[in-house]
């Protein structure tokens, strides 16, 4: 079997706001086969660039476009797809876009292993760890404290047991921010869990002093309260915290998330398909297991990367958390023609081949960047 074809198409909303809404645009990563057989992926990153990224033309023997490097490969070796990748991004993209594009790639690898050997990508990860997860509702917050807690109110309602507030109006001040998580817990009542994301608002002083006073509204974690980059806070924060910290969502290379794990001594950590790969997100896994902090998948995309999630978190030790994305986006909700649904809570691992997602083609004809 030979790669023939990678193509990337960038989908995208006709209004595209400031908001921390990632399914506000997206890339999907389709590669064909001699054998028929397309593996699909996504990548949450800036979708024009991937798309870059991907259709490159050649300039050199190590400065190239992926889809040049992978056309002729055999899509069931993936090291040696990944091995094409990494010379072709050798001088300018082994980190950042370059990772996410290949992560996206990873995915589409896993799809086609999957759908040749009829089995879902869970069972080629070896016996899953879990196959139901306890899914949390995953929103922004309000503009302000009443809109929030009418948020959690509604939310709580539909069922989940967990609800996650995250980005918007958080670190424009102190009274403000203890507003809102104060609003989430009243909106949510005792017996639903609530966790925040800052959105890299803080130094570490500032995040021990927040939760601090977050702890009495009985937060399950405070997440990416610092730039990804500050493994020194991250550490001194861990380590005086007297809520849970979780970050990771920003990082695409094993060496990177191991950095955050043993140095900055997280808690939790959060690794994105659509930005890691299901191979790395399986190896962030195995690193997180060795050294006492739990896994959860961060997903704020389609059902694409849902299902990738689910897949790559089945292989994870130490995970028990879903994120699941609860925006309104059409690309969130009808990219794939297969949904998931949150039953008594929990969400379910796929069982179709490969990822067990196809693609609506209305909806990529509806939003396709020209």
């Amino acid at each position: 079997m030979k790669i023939t074809a990678v193509t990337a198409t960038v989908l995208r909303l006709p209004e595209v706001t400031a908001a921390c809404d990632g399914t506000q645009d997206t890339c999907i990563i389709q590669i064909e086969t001699d054998a028929g057989i397309t593996g699909i992926g996504e990548v949450d990153s800036a979708p024009t660039v991937i798309k870059a990224i991907i259709d490159a033309p050649l300039s050199h023997q190590v400065c190239n476009g992926i889809a040049n490097a992978l056309v002729g490969e055999n899509p069931l070796d993936r090291e040696s797809c990944i091995g094409s990748i990494d010379q072709a991004l050798n001088y300018y993209g082994r980190t950042g876009a370059g990772a996410h594009a290949a992560s996206g790639i990873d995915l589409a690898l896993w799809d086609i292993a999957g759908k040749v050997s009829g089995k879902p990508v869970f069972e080629l990860l070896g016996v899953p760890v879990k196959s139901r997860f306890r899914a949390y509702c995953s929103l922004l917050f309000g503009d302000t404290p009443e809109e929030t807690e009418e948020r959690a109110r509604r939310y709580a309602g539909m069922g989940f047991t967990a609800i996650k507030f995250g980005w918007g109006p958080m670190g424009d001040s102190e009274e403000n921010d203890v507003a809102l998580v104060q609003a989430a817990r009243r909106g949510a009542g005792g017996q639903v869990d609530i966790l925040i994301d800052a959105g890299q608002v803080w130094d570490w002083r500032t995040a021990l002093e927040r939760a601090r006073r977050f702890e009495e509204f009985g937060l399950f974690w405070l997440e990416e309260p610092l730039h990804p980059q500050d493994i020194e806070g991250y550490a001194r924060l861990t380590e005086a915290s007297p809520i849970p910290i979780a970050a990771g969502e920003a990082e695409a290379l094993p060496s990177e998330f191991h950095r955050l794990i043993v140095d900055g001594g997280l808690n939790w950590v959060q690794p994105d398909p659509g930005r890691c790969g299901i191979t790395t997100f399986a190896e962030v896994g195995r690193i997180a297991a060795e050294n006492g902090c739990k896994v959860v998948n961060h997903s704020f995309k389609s059902g694409i990367t849902i299902a990738a999630s689910l897949h790559a978190l089945s292989a994870c030790q130490g995970t028990e958390m879903f994120e699941f994305c609860m925006s309104d986006s059409p690309l969130r909700h009808h990219l794939t023609n297969e949904s998931f649904e949150v039953i008594d809570g929990m969400v379910s691992l796929p069982r179709g081949p490969g990822l067990g997602v196809t693609l609506n083609q209305d909806t990529i004809n509806r939003y396709r960047l020209a």
